[in-house]
C-alpha cells in the first residue's frame, strides 16, 4: 500500500504566530519536512502597473491561484516535486523565479486563507489554527510590513482597515471551525508544539 506525505495546514490571521510555529515544526523534523506557502500563489499581475497593483484585495480567496498550489500539493503527497512560484510584497507581484520544492515525508501548507478551500482543506490530515488576538496583530504586522516589505506605517494601517481586517472577520476566523487544534500564541506556545511533534512523529514511524 502506497504511503502518501503527511500533510499538516496551518491557517491563522495575519502575524498570528503562523510562521514561528513551522519553523519551529521543521526545526524538530530536520530534513524530513517540506513548506507550502499559500503566499506564493498569488496572482501574476503583469496586466496591472505597480500603483494598481498596491489597491488590490490581497486578503480575499480571489487573490490566490488556489487551483495550481491544490494541483502542485498533490504532486508532492505522491512522490513528485514541483516548481512553486515565487512572489515578492515589495512589487505586489510573482517573480520570474521558481522555487523547486522536493517531496518529504511532512508538508506544511501555510497560509491565511487555506482552510476557506474545501478541495485543498480535505487533503489535510492535520488542520491547525493559530490564534491571537487583534492587537498583538496589527502591531506585529506593522513592524513586518515596514521593515520587510518596504511599506509605511500609514499604508499598513489603511490597508488593516479597508481589507485585513474586514476580510479577517469574513474568510478567516470562519474557518477556525475546521481545525483540529488551535494553539493561542503560536510558536511560542511550547506545550501545543510538543503535542504536535509527538504526533508527526507516531505518524513518521509508524510501517507504511
Amino acid at each position: 500500500m502506497e504511503k502518501y506525505s503527511y500533510v499538516i495546514g496551518i491557517a491563522g490571521g495575519t502575524s498570528s504566530g503562523k510562521t514561528t510555529l513551522m519553523r519551529n515544526i521543521v526545526a524538530s523534523c530536520g530534513d524530513g519536512v517540506t513548506v507550502l506557502s499559500h503566499d506564493n500563489y498569488y496572482k501574476r499581475r503583469d496586466d496591472l502597473p505597480y500603483e494598481e497593483r498596491c489597491k488590490i484585495n490581497y486578503d480575499e480567496p480571489a487573490a490566490f491561484d488556489t487551483s495550481l498550489m491544490i494541483y502542485h500539493l498533490d504532486e508532492l503527497r505522491h512522490g513528485r516535486a514541483v516548481e512553486c512560484p515565487v512572489y515578492d510584497f515589495t512589487i505586489h507581484n510573482r517573480t520570474n523565479e521558481v522555487l523547486r520544492i522536493e517531496p518529504k515525508d511532512v508538508i506544511i501548507v501555510e497560509g491565511i486563507l487555506i482552510f476557506e478551500n474545501e478541495e485543498l482543506r480535505s487533503m489535510m490530515d492535520m488542520k491547525i489554527f493559530v490564534d491571537a488576538d487583534a492587537d498583538t496583530r496589527v502591531c506585529r504586522r506593522i513592524k513586518r510590513d515596514v521593515n520587510k516589505r518596504g511599506r509605511t506605517i500609514e499604508s499598513v494601517i489603511e490597508q488593516y482597515h479597508a481589507t485585513v481586517k474586514p476580510m479577517h472577520e469574513k474568510y478567516v476566523e470562519p474557518t477556525k471551525r475546521y481545525a483540529d487544534i488551535i494553539v493561542p500564541e503560536g510558536g511560542k506556545n511550547k506545550i501545543a508544539l510538543g503535542l504536535i511533534m509527538e504526533h508527526i512523529h507516531s505518524h513518521i514511524q509508524s510501517p507504511a
